[in-house]
């Protein structure tokens, strides 16, 4: 098998779990504390990971020269991610996120990038970072710096490899600012607020035709978090709905919904890396999205066994998904 890479942020987690979010102004009790390893990209790796072999899954990213990044790299290590594109920064601390999560897994989310914003084209321009670019069949863009995931794209375009961007909190500078990368990826994954506010519509032909507008050959992929997920390819001529996995229907509970979304694209990206077609790489990922959000942990997504045990567990009860 080939190798996947994925760059973008590492991030030490602090969970704060509550009752219900508090209003404006007002103080109310966390429960309990956890601080787990977290970060969007080296979630997505970690995922992948865990569905692959070890070394395939290749992560790039900034940590700070601090006891927090030292313990990323021994995680992400026992991970089995190859960790030489992870790039140690000392006048920058390791990000760090501070996240709210209430008793229905709900969240907030409050980031500090750090480290994470010193991964910028010239860090690319690395003949090592570039060799472990150049090796990738499938690439994924979590939030390095817009320059970057631009710079990304366009070798991962040139070297004829799968390209997958999430942009995450970039869609806030609006669709004119990522209109350069989309015209060299394969897949634009988003959420559907997310597609909402770039596009001004809801409407799954509409956004492949906007989208085309920039990249006929791109392909979106909209979260939509306990509603599954749909497939927008062939300028919006062509929609596929993949139902979600009820939980509550089969007895399981949502208990923290941070990184599900990590966890989902982790599960695509491995599956396209193993040739899957699209419609199958997409059940597998709301499967593993699914797994995830009955842990607490923010890298709670499942191993190869695990998955397959959740998967064989749901249909039994059958509530699968055709």
């Amino acid at each position: 098998m080939g190798q996947l890479l994925v760059i973008g942020c590492i991030n030490w987690d602090i969970n704060l779990f509550l009752n219900r979010f508090p209003q404006i102004g007002e103080e109310v009790t966390i429960t309990k504390i956890r601080r787990v390893p977290g970060g969007t990209a080296a979630n997505v790796a970690v995922a992948a990971s865990r569905l692959m072999e070890k070394q395939e899954v290749t992560l790039i990213g900034g940590i700070g020269a601090d006891d927090i990044g030292r313990t990323q790299l021994s995680v992400l290590k026992a991970e089995g991610i190859n960790i030489s594109g992870i790039q140690t920064f000392s006048d920058e601390e390791s990000g760090h996120a501070y996240i709210v999560i209430d008793d229905q897994g709900q969240n907030c989310i409050h980031t500090y990038f750090g480290a994470n914003r010193c991964i910028l084209p010239q860090v690319i321009r690395d003949p090592t970072i570039m060799n472990l670019i150049k090796a990738a069949e499938v690439i994924v863009i979590m939030d390095p710096p817009l320059s970057t995931a631009l710079k990304v794209a366009e070798l991962g375009k040139a070297n004829d490899s799968l390209v997958i961007w999430d942009p995450g909190v970039y869609c806030e500078l609006g669709i004119d600012a990522l209109l350069p990368t989309l015209a060299n990826i394969d897949y634009f994954v988003s959420n559907q607020i997310e597609f909402t506010t770039l596009l001004n519509t809801r409407e799954p032909k509409r956004i492949g035709q906007r989208l085309a507008s920039v990249n006929a050959n791109i392909m979106a992929v909209v979260k939509q978090g306990a509603m599954g997920c749909t497939l927008i390819k062939e300028q919006g001529e062509f929609t596929t709905v993949v139902p979600s996995i009820n939980l509550l229907a089969v007895g399981m509970k949502v208990v923290n919904t941070v990184g599900c979304g990590d966890a989902f694209i982790g599960a695509f990206a491995a599956a396209k890396l193993k040739g899957c077609e699209d419609e199958a790489a997409l059940v597998q990922a709301n499967y593993a999205g699914a797994y995830k959000a009955t842990r607490e942990e923010t890298r709670g997504s499942p191993t190869r066994d695990e998955l397959l045990a959740f998967i064989n567990y749901i249909h039994n009860r059958h509530q699968g998904i055709v």
